[in-house]
């Protein structure tokens, strides 16, 4: 039975228990799930066409609509970002969690409750380093064993001679990649870059959580004003760009949280009457500015792109690559717009959102894995290949060869193979969920029950 409940996907149980309320916040958990659709997009959008043309299709997508005299529908202001979006969603994922992580401490200190506050912070953060590299690990781990159990091919990395040599070469990447403070080496995993945003997620918890217990003591509006002087100084100051986002979102929670009290300071009441649209507003510069040149972190690159150009004087000098700036501002719009526009609230509130909501980590990690096996030989198959395909899958060159007409990044041999990856993804991501995310979350929790001392040894 147990098998059975891992194996079936959820949409066969679809009707089951009956229409279940939402959460006041259910459409962070619709936001997340989506915005990790958008990166499994982005990076199926330019895995198989690397040798588009003559610069290849990263150009095209990741530049402004017109940049280099290229003028595809796909690269048009909003458009482009339901195509090549992954950035914007990495920038969305980590709005979010400053939101959600803050939550519940926040609510402990305007309680006044400060003894629960330190046991909240405490758990939180003895089980975040668990809860957010445990599935790294095991689902790194199944996918490069893969190759060496099924004598699995793929593009990258290079794979070693034996399992043996392969689990070293994790060992050192892993050791490193898993430390927060680290000085030097790659931002990710060779088996999954991806994970690159996985340790910035932790460094980002820390700041969270420190801000929150060193503010705790402050009256409302000296920690309203301590959250927005760490906003400024991580993105204007040094070049903490991530910083910026999580301490926006831990700000937005705060001002959530004052609304519901009634107890926002009184400069807010002069915009009451406005916010309509004010909020309107900011979904619309949203969805611009999260369309930000991405390609190059070259500065002169964006005085060079069409409509951008206008604005990059407002890029900080601290900041080293400028996407992240225009993408803050991007992600505190669009989060703090979606609650107060009801059509997009209820449009994350679906019940199709809020599945991948549930399964958004898992899909965020596995859905390269996915794409360098399953995906790359079926886009090989209807036609997307490049020259190490003619030594190591010949085979399946043009087995199904399909048309590459039509616009860029919707053309019939791209779109077809979805067909079978999208469905097949969303599975994985799901078992992945089952038997290995939600897991790590609970053995966090009992590990850190089973080693918390007694109430009266902690006196």
């Amino acid at each position: 039975m147990w098998l059975t409940d891992l194996l079936r996907p959820a949409i066969l149980t679809r009707g089951r228990g009956g229409k279940q309320q939402n959460r006041r916040t259910a459409y962070l958990d619709g936001l997340r799930g989506f915005a990790a659709f958008l990166v499994y997009w982005h990076h199926h959008q330019l895995w198989p066409r690397q040798n588009y043309l003559i610069m290849g299709a990263d150009y095209i997508f990741e530049n402004s609509w017109g940049f280099g005299d290229n003028w595809f529908f796909a690269a048009m202001p909003v458009a482009r970002t339901f195509f090549t979006g992954g950035h914007f969603a990495v920038s969305v994922f980590f709005v979010i969690s400053g939101y959600v992580l803050s939550a519940k401490p926040l609510s402990l200190i305007y309680s006044n409750d400060h003894a629960k506050l330190g046991d909240n912070l405490s758990s939180a953060l003895f089980r975040r380093w668990l809860r957010l590299y445990i599935p790294v690990f095991v689902t790194t781990v199944a996918y490069f064993t893969s190759w060496h159990l099924f004598g699995i091919w793929t593009v990258s990395p290079n794979h070693e001679a034996n399992f043996r040599d392969e689990l070293w070469k994790f060992y050192v990447e892993f050791k490193n990649y898993s430390f927060a403070f680290r000085t030097g080496g790659e931002d990710w995993l060779s088996y999954n870059f991806p994970t690159w945003s996985i340790p910035v997620e932790f460094r980002g918890s820390l700041i969270i959580y420190t801000s929150i217990l060193g503010l705790s003591r402050c009256t409302k509006n000296m920690r309203l004003l301590g959250m927005v002087g760490l906003i400024f100084y991580f993105m204007y100051i040094v070049d903490g760009w991530f910083g910026s986002l999580f301490m926006a979102g831990s700000l937005l929670c705060q001002l959530d949280l004052l609304a519901r009290n009634d107890d926002l300071p009184r400069i807010f009441k002069i915009f009451e009457r406005y916010k309509t649209p004010i909020y309107y507003t900011f979904f619309i510069v949203s969805m611009f500015l999260s369309g930000v040149p991405s390609h190059s972190r070259d500065y002169e690159v964006l005085l060079k792109s069409p409509g951008w150009k206008h604005i990059a004087f407002l890029t900080p000098q601290a900041t080293w690559d400028f996407k992240w700036f225009y993408l803050f501002w991007a992600a505190v719009f669009i989060v703090s717009a979606i609650p107060r526009i009801w059509w997009l609230k209820a449009f994350f509130e679906l019940r199709f959102n809020q599945y991948l909501g549930r399964i958004s980590f898992s899909l965020y990690l596995i859905h390269g894995p996915v794409l360098w096996t399953i995906g790359d030989r079926l886009y090989v198959a209807t036609g997307w290949y490049r020259p190490e395909h003619e030594i190591n899958t010949p085979f399946l060159i043009n087995a199904f060869p399909l048309s590459k007409k039509g616009p860029l990044g919707l053309e019939p041999s791209f779109l077809v193979p979805h067909i079978i990856l999208l469905p097949f993804t969303f599975w994985v991501a799901e078992v992945v969920t089952k038997l290995i995310d939600e897991p790590s979350v609970r053995f966090a929790a009992w590990l850190y029950n089973k080693m918390k001392a007694p109430i009266e040894q902690q006196k």
